[in-house]
């Protein structure tokens, strides 16, 4: 090892600090949320200000390393997906289920997500920008195969899932909220079965049957 190598390394008790910090953060994301002020961290973890931001100048940069974990659990996921043989339609439905259990690693998580996608600067633009890079992947393979509408970006469907994370986690939220806007989401996504945007059917071949006696019971009253 060079004189300049061991420059470079950083000292052990500030590879301590770092550690420790994130343990602080972390617990207090688990227990309070995101919403956990900087200040609050730093007091919890027993250092300065200055030392907090000297290893996290950001509260974003204090997610991306705290997500870390989860966004390696996150691509295991996907590459069983990838792995287990399903038709392109039901990968797709399995990755927005998984991203979406990955939004909710911590309470408000979906937050700052949102904010983080729409600015260039922030730590978790990378981490978004990555996660609609594979959404794609999944996304064009279910549009080719007709699953999924043609018209939809694998924007659309980040977007979506964020939609469902922030809004199941509300305090008004029903215990049956995600389960509900879940299907929501499938049925906004998924293709007719001539595999247009005409019906949304979902990817199980689940009808709009419903609906559709609804249509033509409010069509048989107006011919009355």
């Amino acid at each position: 090892m060079t004189p300049s190598t061991r420059l470079r390394q950083p000292r052990k008790d500030a590879q301590l600090n770092r550690a420790h910090i994130l343990d602080v953060a972390g617990h207090a994301f688990v227990n309070d949320g995101v919403d956990v002020s900087m200040d609050a961290i730093a007091k919890q973890a027993g250092v300065g200000n200055a030392t907090l931001y000297r290893h996290f100048p950001t509260k974003d940069a204090l997610l991306v390393a705290l997500l870390t974990p989860h966004h390696e659990q996150l691509e295991q996921e996907k590459a069983a997906i990838e792995q287990g043989g399903g038709h392109a339609g039901l990968m797709l439905e399995q990755w927005i289920d998984a991203l979406g259990d990955w939004m909710l690693a911590y309470d408000g998580l979906p937050e700052p997500l949102r904010a983080a996608w729409s600015v260039t600067g922030s730590p978790l633009k990378s981490t978004c920008d990555g996660l609609i890079e594979s959404t794609a992947v999944f996304l064009r393979a279910a549009q080719c195969g007709g699953f999924a509408r043609p018209s939809l970006s694998a924007q659309d469907i980040f977007l979506g899932a964020l939609a469902v994370a922030w809004a199941s986690r509300r305090s008004t939220a029903r215990p049956d909220t995600r389960t509900g806007l879940r299907d929501v989401l499938r049925n906004g996504w998924s293709a007719g079965k001539d595999g247009t945007d005409e019906q949304a059917g979902g990817v199980s071949g689940t009808s709009n049957m419903n609906r559709t006696g609804a249509r033509r019971t409010r069509s048989n009253s107006s011919d009355r």
